[in-house]
């Protein structure tokens, strides 16, 4: 074999081995962008949950906060007092 024959077989082979780490780099980046997808489904459908979540705890919360136990009507009204003190806080925030 003369050198250029080397040379040519040489860099047929460096590009044999280019081509195949290639191949192995697109199917890593096609498996890395599913999974991608994948936990972006994910986290979408566990901010849902935790908004629920969190909708369910508001409303539990003002639930507990309007009992009404023992006569106890006084503090039920200073509570539905504060109640309406913050919705008109929210009003003013959303109008300004």
């Amino acid at each position: 074999m003369n050198s250029d024959e080397k040379v040519l077989n040489l860099f047929t082979t460096r590009l044999r081995e280019l081509i195949l780490h290639y191949q192995e780099l697109k199917s890593r980046c096609a498996t890395l962008q599913k999974q991608i997808v994948e936990l972006q489904d994910e986290n979408e459908r566990l901010k849902e949950q935790l908004n629920k979540a969190g909708n369910e705890y508001t409303r539990l919360k003002t639930a507990k906060m309007i009992t009404i136990t023992d006569g106890d009507i006084d503090t039920a009204k200073e509570k539905i007092a504060k109640l309406i003190r913050d919705v008109d806080k929210c009003i003013t925030m959303i109008n300004e």
